[in-house]
Parts: structure tokens; sequence; C-alpha cells
């Protein structure tokens, strides 16, 4: 990827990445051959801050999770009310961190 392309990427996007890997991403997308450019500029990446707004909202039903792709922990979440709250009250603490790593996997998944 061409360094302007690299540099408008991580514009519009690093606030969905963690900010300690940033540089890591950027070295990556300059890396990257052109055809994961289109691959990369497709892919769709979770909004943190939406994403706590959604767990503000309807975490005790675990759309938080399931919008991770945790299926599971979604589910788990949904049928005992969020851990009876205290499991949704943890996560409104963590949550914003989780989607940044959740979407630093899936560019490295774009990448591979």
């Amino acid at each position: 990827m061409e360094q302007s392309n690299a540099d408008l990427f991580l514009s519009v996007n690093s606030n969905k990445f963690p900010q300690d890997r940033i540089v890591l991403v950027k070295d990556l997308l300059l890396q990257a051959s052109p055809e994961k450019d289109m691959v990369i500029n497709t892919t769709q990446f979770n909004d943190p801050v939406i994403l706590l707004v959604v767990s503000l909202f309807f975490g005790s039903l675990g759309i938080d999770r399931f919008l991770l792709g945790q299926i599971g922990l979604g589910i788990l979440k949904l049928i005992t009310f969020g851990g009876l709250g205290l499991w949704t009250i943890i996560d409104w603490f963590i949550i914003m961190g989780k989607t940044k790593n959740h979407n630093f996997n899936k560019l490295m998944a774009a990448l591979a």
C-alpha cells in the first residue's frame, strides 16, 4: 500500500485500533500488497464508541458480545441477564478495549 493510502486509512480508522499498535498497523499497511489494499479498504471495523453505547443500553441482552462475534458469550450473557447485571457493568469498562483488539485481529486476518 502506498504511504498516502496508509495515512488516509489511519486518519479515518486510528480510533478503532489499540493506540499501542498503531505503529505496527502502519508498518503492516505499508508492506501490504496492492491486492490486499482492496480487501483492507472494504473491511468493516466496529466503532468502539458505538459499541459502548450499545453496551450501555443493551448490554444485559448480550448484543455487544454478538457484535464482536462472540456468539457463545452473547448467549450466556442473554440467558443470565448480563450476569445479573454485574457482567454488564464490567463490560462498560472493557468493551472499548475489546472492540479495538477485535478490529486489530480482523485487520491481521485481512492481511494474512
